[in-house]
């Protein structure tokens, strides 16, 4: 890896350790902490994602492509979003606490398709030069969950000080990212029209392809389920008992590093259909386990729900982002990566936020959550998603490949 690949490296790391520093476990943080919200008041909380992602491509396809190097933004977000991060963990009504996470968020959410831009940007060949370097944000993630592990603050009803831990980390990523190789605006020469400044061009672009428009419409029902593991894996783990659930969960990072080192190794022969179908595949068996699970005779059950976290991710993500770019084209990058991000965090994780709070409250009784009927749901909906996808998705097998040979 050259000392570029490298210095991209050290941003993933740092991007993916401050939201696995405060995120896996928000909710539990919410329902056990202080504050004792309820599960409407986790998914609020957790909404603030899907605002921040729909604000994503808007600020990215304003500023990054037009008017400002794309590593000051990143910068700017990361220091302002560091003092957001502290105050919530300082707030001490939920009211107080959910207007810092919807601030920090709304400057977050554009900072991954900054990171994402900013790497392939410096990038020959994003298809085989992408997955190490997004390697190391899984990595980071790890690394933020073992330290919660081992540190017990999950135990010790501490959870208030993963957010300063994501503060710190912020501020340094903040200033680390002016020292990132220049990455000038692409489109500052031309002049502005509202829909490039909107990024409604990128999007014409993209969904002119019948392909491209399967894939889109897959992404934002695909994240409906996704939101039941983000907005409340943690909680359930530590409701049927199992012991530092963060570090657990950690595993499903491991699990997607491995898979992201063979990432170049299988998009040439297993092609984007099925790299796309396998991800929505474990997401179906991901979900199937966890409702069969518990802490003691079902425990491998959780443990490979939660591996195959790596396959849900980069099968579907990170294809996602290569495909994504393949089809943007060097004029639309950075609004490109938005685009999607507002298709996945932002309008899918919007509608299965509201959903998954509202099917853990429909299956919460005095004796508790009825987790699995609750884990059945999201489960049945990555295989409607699933089916719809191999009946529809027409991309040819050498599809991105050939096409990111191009830039």
């Amino acid at each position: 890896m050259t000392a570029t690949m490298s210095r991209l490296g050290v941003m993933m790391f740092l991007q993916f350790f401050i939201w696995g520093a405060w995120f896996v476990t928000l909710g539990t943080y919410l329902v056990n902490g202080p504050l004792q919200a309820s599960a409407s008041q986790v998914a609020t909380a957790f909404l603030s994602q899907s605002v921040g992602a729909i604000v994503a491509p808007f600020l990215v396809g304003l500023i990054a492509d037009r008017y400002f190097a794309a590593q000051r933004i990143l910068a700017l977000l990361h220091l302002a979003g560091a003092a957001l991060m502290w105050g919530a963990s300082t707030a001490n009504s939920f009211n107080a606490f959910s207007g810092f996470v919807f601030g920090y968020m709304l400057l977050f959410m554009p900072t991954l398709a900054l990171a994402t831009s900013i790497a392939m940007r410096h990038m020959q060949s994003p298809e085989k030069q992408f997955p190490p370097v997004r390697v190391a944000g899984s990595v980071g993630w790890i690394v933020a969950g073992v330290l919660i592990g081992w540190l017990g603050w999950e135990q010790t009803q501490r959870l208030d000080l993963t957010f300063r831990m994501a503060a710190i980390a912020s501020a340094v990523l903040g200033l680390y990212a002016l020292t990132l190789p220049h990455t000038p605006p692409l489109a500052r020469e031309q002049g502005a029209k509202l829909g490039e400044i909107l990024g409604l061009d990128a999007a014409l672009h993209l969904l002119r392809s019948r392909a491209y428009l399967v894939f889109f419409l897959a992404s934002i029902a695909i994240c409906i389920p996704l939101s039941f593991y983000y907005n409340f894996t943690n909680p359930f783990l530590n409701d049927v008992g199992v012991q530092r659930a963060a570090g657990l969960q950690s595993l499903g990072q491991v699990s997607e590093v491995l898979l992201m080192l063979a990432m170049p190794f299988l998009f040439v022969r297993l092609g984007v259909k099925v790299m796309l179908a396998v991800g929505m595949a474990a997401w179906v068996l991901r979900y199937v386990m966890f409702a069969f699970g518990d802490a003691d005779a079902g425990f491998a059950l959780l443990v490979i729900g939660i591996v195959l976290h790596g396959i849900c991710y980069d099968f579907f993500f990170v294809t996602g982002q290569i495909y994504t770019d393949a089809h943007a084209g060097q004029k639309f990058r950075s609004s490109a990566q938005g685009f999607i991000t507002l298709a996945t965090y932002g309008v899918g994780m919007l509608i299965g936020t509201f959903l998954s709070g509202a099917v853990v409250e429909y299956y919460t009784t005095d004796a508790g959550p009825d987790w699995e009927r609750i884990w059945l749901f999201p489960a049945g909906v990555a295989f409607v998603v699933l089916v719809a996808f191999l009946f529809l998705f027409r991309e040819g097998r050498a599809a991105v490949p050939a096409a990111s040979s191009a830039h």
